[in-house]
C-alpha cells in the first residue's frame, strides 16, 4: 500500500524489487532443479521450462481476451465476436496447450538404461544408511553420503526403518519416498563429477531439518578405492 501511495516511479521501483526477489530463487544454487547434472534432471528442467512458457502464453491470451471483452462492453456493442473469442481462447487454447505439454512431458522423457550400479538406502530418524552390495569383497556402508560412478545408470533402492522419508537430489533428478516395508527404486545417470546436495523432502518429525545428505559422483577408476576404504560393518547410528 505504501508503494501505491507514493506515485508511479516508486511503484515501478517496488515492482522491480519484488521481481528481483522472486527471481532470486531461480539462481544456480546447489539445490536448484534448474541446474541439472544428469539425464533425468535435464528432462525435469526442460519440462519446467516448457510449462513455464506454456502457462505464460495462456495467461497472456486470457488477459487479451478480458481486455477485448471489457472494451466491447464499454462500447455498448458486445456482439458475438467477444463470446467466440472467449470460448476459443478461454477453452480451446488452454486445453490444447495443456495437452501439448502433457504429451511432451511423457514423450520427451529419456530412455532408461539398464542400471549398472546399485545402492541401497534406508531412511532413519534422522539419518541415511547407505549400503553398497556390489563393493568388492564384501558389502560396504556409509552414513549420509552416497558414492556413485560417473556416466552410469545408478539404481537407488529406497526403504525406511520407521516413518516415511523422501529422498531428493534436485540436480540429479526427481524425488522418491522411502516407505517402511517397501522398496522404491530411483534411477540417476550422473553427467558431472562432483558433490551434489540432497535433502529429505518429507516431514518426518522434529529432526527432519537435520537429514541432509550428499551424493558424490566419482570417475570409475576412483570409485573402487573409495569403496574399499568404507567399513563393512552396518552402522547403528551416526
Amino acid at each position: 500500500m505504501a508503494c501505491l501511495a507514493r506515485g508511479h516511479s516508486t511503484l515501478r521501483r517496488c515492482w522491480l524489487a519484488a521481481t528481483a526477489a522472486m527471481l532470486a530463487g531461480c539462481d544456480r544454487t546447489p539445490l536448484s532443479a534448474l541446474n541439472p547434472a544428469s539425464e533425468q534432471a535435464d528432462h525435469i528442467a526442460d519440462v519446467w521450462q516448457a510449462m513455464a512458457w506454456g502457462s505464460l502464453s495462456v495467461l497472456l491470451m486470457m488477459l487479451a481476451l478480458v481486455f477485448l471483452a471489457i472494451r466491447a462492453r464499454s462500447s455498448g456493442r458486445p456482439g458475438r465476436r467477444p463470446l467466440w473469442l472467449l470460448l476459443g481462447g478461454g477453452i480451446l487454447f488452454p486445453l490444447s496447450v495443456m495437452a501439448a505439454l502433457l504429451a511432451y512431458a511423457y514423450l520427451a522423457a529419456p530412455a532408461q538404461g539398464a542400471p549398472a550400479y546399485r545402492v541401497q538406502v534406508t531412511g532413519h530418524r534422522w539419518w541415511w544408511e547407505v549400503r553398497y552390495p556390489q563393493a568388492s569383497g564384501a558389502a560396504r556402508y556409509s552414513i549420509n553420503v552416497l558414492h556413485v560412478p560417473l556416466g552410469v545408470p545408478v539404481s537407488i533402492e529406497l526403504t525406511a526403518s520407521d516413518v516415511i522419508h523422501s529422498f531428493w537430489v534436485p540436480r540429479l533428478g526427481g524425488k522418491m519416498d522411502a516407505i517402511p516395508g517397501r522398496i522404491n527404486t530411483l534411477v540417476y545417470t550422473p553427467g558431472e563429477a562432483g558433490v551434489f546436495r540432497g535433502q529429505c523432502a518429507e516431514y518426518c518429525g522434529t529432526g527432519h531439518a537435520a537429514m541432509p545428505f550428499q551424493v558424490v559422483v566419482h570417475d570409475k577408476d576412483d570409485l573402487s578405492g573409495v569403496l574399499a576404504s568404507l567399513p563393512t560393518r552396518r552402522p547403528v547410528s551416526p
